[in-house]
């Protein structure tokens, strides 16, 4: 149970900037978007927002991580192991993340603490642990021959996220990603980004190297799209409206036909 709430929020420590190349950095501009809590509409700290060429640095510094590959060729198991101490190091820092996400989207500190964060915790260690469980194939070769698949990253990953359940979401699509040996790079909804920034810090507090995971803040239809029509990034994956869901199919076509997967709005009960 979180007690003294209200002097935790005041002296939470909120970073807004983005996150690149292992440290918060202000955006090439200097814009910023201002923001409310949805609680009571008080005044929040402002996040950078990022442009085009913000993205494009993000991704070039995302590519030359995987190209170095430091992170691509490391063992499986050593990867498990980041993910695994990166869930730990989450799991210690419950609270601020919980207080983070309520003050940002309005949603209730219980269902954050109790619920929301314990199953983002979750999906780290299941995929962690799924990580060595999944094996290539051979093919019955012809006489003389050998055939195998075999699997390989993307290179640079594009990951676009939604407000609603901050960290649930962008771990779904992180976690894969990084275990695969991608490098990374995440635009948050801008209503709610704050938790996702703490987080960076962590993954490199867990040990993954500089350059991996990137956190470009700002709006969808700046950011985002810049991120979904860089030739650089081999794979896009949203969670977001069907109607921005259609114009991230678009740009995939537009640019380097780049892979694309899609969680679109819906209605369903469950």
């Amino acid at each position: 149970m979180i007690l003294n709430i209200e002097e935790k929020i005041q002296n939470l420590q909120i970073e807004t900037r983005p996150f690149i190349n292992g440290v918060y950095c202000k955006s090439i501009d200097g814009r910023s978007i201002p923001k409310k809590s949805s609680i009571d509409g008080r005044e929040l700290p402002s996040l950078e927002a990022c442009n085009e060429k913000d993205i494009d640095f993000a991704v070039k510094i995302a590519l030359e991580t995987y190209k170095n590959k430091i992170w691509a060729d490391l063992e499986p198991k050593e990867k498990k192991r980041v993910i695994l101490k990166l869930a730990d190091l989450v799991e210690d820092n419950i609270e601020e993340l919980a207080l983070l996400d309520t003050i940002e989207t309005g949603r209730s500190l219980k269902n954050y603490y109790y619920d929301s964060i314990p199953k983002a915790i979750e999906v780290m260690r299941w995929f962690a642990e799924a990580s060595d469980k999944f094996f290539d194939h051979a093919i019955p070769p012809r006489k003389n021959s050998f055939a195998t698949i075999t699997r390989e990253p993307l290179g640079v990953v594009g990951l676009i996220t939604p407000w609603n359940d901050p960290l649930v979401v962008a771990f779904w699509k992180i976690v894969p990603a990084l275990l695969m040996g991608n490098s990374v790079v995440l635009k948050p909804a801008e209503q709610s980004s704050y938790s996702i920034l703490k987080v960076a810090q962590l993954a490199i507090d867990a040990g993954l190297p500089k350059g991996v995971l990137n956190i470009v803040t700002g709006y969808g239809n700046e950011a985002g799209k810049a991120l979904a029509l860089h030739n650089d990034v081999r794979g896009i994956f949203f969670t977001g409206s069907t109607f921005v869901g259609k114009q991230i199919l678009q740009y995939a076509g537009q640019s380097n036909m780049k892979k694309v997967g899609l969680e679109c709005g819906g209605k369903s009960p469950f």
